[in-house]
């Protein structure tokens, strides 16, 4: 069998290049890298379908071919469209046209096809969709984000909504999402929050019935068991001495051995740092048993210099500063750069030796991967209660970790209190939340879950069942047309 991924924007690469240095390059990245991999040690063949780059602000993209050592299954495939330059996700869709005869055009050259395509975001579903048409081959959805939800935050008026199109082109995000779940065969969802709380909103009604129980598969993402687990990795001696440093560096002499608060998510507003800063800040229980840490990506010592930050992250970092000597917190915060993977898990496990804890505090979280690495490093997790979560840390009656309200500062400092003041308390979670991640979340357990399901679908197809329900809106054909605004307010 050869299971063909669908992402237009991913910039897939065996050094995992740029990972969380631009929006487009976080979680999603990891979720479909993984599940390939992991497909592909199950013996299935896997193309990675995404974008040839040659930018040379962004090398690294360059070669049509691409793979990854020691996973002979997996091939990266990069199709050249919508020019040579780097391009953020918002500005390929007039592009995708390309993508998918680009796609087409690889497989005639190859002489072979997939036999299923499993599509990631809004622009690669739509391609799935498109690809479906000229085909007839099925595609699973993950949306990893829906464009309703991003656009209600912002709380769109008729005021305003033209500023947001052209910035996030959220119509022609929306119709694509309604073309592409209308056609999917089957949406792949982290959490059962996900499928009924996201898909529900009144702009997908239309095309898909969240009550349909053929039509979702839920399946949670999994932790790279390799990376994130207690044993020493080969970045723990080297990140050790550089996190002392940077202790040494920004924390009080006398506060140098207490156990830490460990938010290691990327800089956006979302995340809420500022609301974990207020909720540390505005607690002398809190501030009297642990430090706060943050970690950041590229920036090694904020305190002294964060023009180098990108212009969002420069407003983050500004506002936590300013958080910092409004509450008086200099010789209780650290903050210092991580810069892969491998240095992630060394930071967990060297602050999960000294009973620290790990916070995300986001306003919402889809599914929340973090919290489940960090987990498997022997770090107890404090986690907002807002999204996929509530589902992963709280099941028939067992918590795997603390949930807290994102708006409530004293509900985050209690929740980080309640582990660090009890060490009986740090043990059953941290015991707790190892045994719900080797249970439950690993990607093998994710891709034989995929399998299965991509099985049943190609034996319904064989049936002669039909999966494409309405036409792809011939905007996404050419490139150009009218696709009004006006119907999203």
């Amino acid at each position: 069998m050869r299971i063909a991924f669908f992402n237009p924007q991913g910039n897939f690469d065996p050094n995992d290049l740029y990972w969380t240095e631009h929006a487009d390059f976080g979680g999603q990245l990891v979720y479909v890298k993984e599940v390939a991999l992991a497909l592909g040690r199950l013996g299935i063949a896997v193309d990675l379908l995404t974008r040839q780059i040659q930018d040379p602000e962004w090398p690294g993209f360059s070669s049509p071919l691409d793979g990854y050592p020691d996973h002979p299954n997996v091939r990266i495939v990069r199709i050249p469209f919508g020019g040579m330059k780097f391009l953020a996700k918002e500005q390929l869709w007039p592009y995708l046209h390309q993508y998918v005869t680009g796609i087409l055009a690889f497989y005639q050259r190859d002489g072979t096809l997939p036999d299923f395509v499993t599509t990631h975001y809004g622009d690669g579903g739509i391609a799935g969709a498109m690809f479906q048409e000229k085909t007839g081959i099925p595609y699973s959805f993950t949306a990893h984000s829906l464009g309703a939800q991003k656009l209600d935050k912002f709380q769109p008026t008729s005021e305003n909504i033209v500023e947001l199109d052209d910035r996030y082109a959220f119509a022609v995000r929306l119709r694509a999402e309604q073309t592409t779940m209308a056609n999917a065969a089957i949406h792949f969802v982290s959490t059962k929050q996900e499928r009924f709380e996201q898909y529900s909103h009144p702009y997908y009604q239309q095309a898909v019935d969240v009550g349909e129980d053929r039509r979702f598969a839920v399946i949670p993402p999994g932790v790279n068991t390799t990376v994130f687990q207690q044993g020493a990795g080969p970045a723990d001696a080297s990140l050790g001495r550089r996190v002392a440093h940077a202790l040494q560096r920004d924390v009080d002499d006398d506060r140098q051995n207490l156990p830490c608060i460990v938010a290691a998510s990327r800089l956006d507003a979302k995340k809420n740092h500022i609301g974990l800063v207020q909720a540390f800040g505005a607690s002398d229980e809190l501030q009297r048993v642990a430090n706060l840490v943050i970690t950041l990506r590229g920036i090694e010592n904020p305190f002294q210099d964060y023009s180098m930050a990108k212009p969002g992250e420069r407003e983050i970092l500004r506002a936590i500063m300013d958080k910092i000597d409004e509450l008086q917190l200099h010789g209780k915060v650290c903050m210092f750069s991580l810069n892969s993977q491998q240095e992630l898990a060394s930071c967990y496990r060297i602050f999960a030796q000294n009973q620290s804890v790990f916070a995300l505090t986001s306003l919402y979280e889809p599914f929340g991967l973090a919290p489940i690495e960090a987990m498997a490093c022997g770090l107890p997790v404090v986690v907002t209660k807002h999204g996929g979560p509530s589902e992963v840390l709280y099941e028939n009656g067992q918590r795997f970790g603390v949930l807290v309200d994102p708006n409530d500062p004293d509900d985050i400092a209690q929740g980080l209190y309640s582990l660090l003041a009890s060490p009986e308390q740090f043990a059953r979670y941290q015991k707790a939340g190892m045994e719900r991640v080797f249970s439950t979340y690993t990607w093998k357990q994710t891709a034989q879950r995929y399998l299965t399901t991509i099985e049943a679908l190609l034996a319904a197809k064989e049936r002669g069942q039909k999966f494409a329900n309405i036409p792809v809106p011939e905007y996404f054909w050419t490139g150009h047309g009218d696709v009004t605004i006006k119907w999203l307010v």
